[in-house]
């Protein structure tokens, strides 16, 4: 496995080709529910992260993940319910962030639209 780069886009075209070809993706599930942090540069929106592999998910299972483990989300399921819930709730999507939590913060919908122009 080739890790993620600090090349956000190319972080962004992984995951696309990556959850697309295996028809999952990952999320971390805890005791109270789905990690969340705060977006970068706007008070009182949060952010849930996804990655495209299990493996880039896990090495954020600690500190305040430590009880956090990588947790298998169909594509179908993300597409059709996750996304519309997630724009509903007003939280924004983190795209295959890299070790340090670095990566892109897009909007549910904008995320949706863009799934929906690859599998065209």
């Amino acid at each position: 496995m080739t890790p993620l780069t600090k090349d956000t886009e190319d972080n962004i075209e992984r995951f696309f080709t990556e959850v697309i070809a295996s028809e999952v993706l990952w999320g971390l599930e805890g005791p109270d529910g789905w990690a969340l942090c705060p977006a970068e540069g706007e008070d009182d929106t949060d952010v849930m992260p996804f990655w495209s592999q299990r493996e880039f998910a896990e090495p954020h299972c600690e500190g305040d993940w430590s009880e956090y483990r990588p947790t298998a989300i169909a594509l179908e399921e993300f597409l059709d319910d996750w996304l519309p819930g997630l724009d509903k709730d007003g939280l924004l999507v983190g795209v295959n962030w890299d070790e340090e939590l670095e990566g892109v913060e897009i909007a549910a919908l904008d995320l949706l639209e863009d799934f929906a122009e690859r599998l065209d």
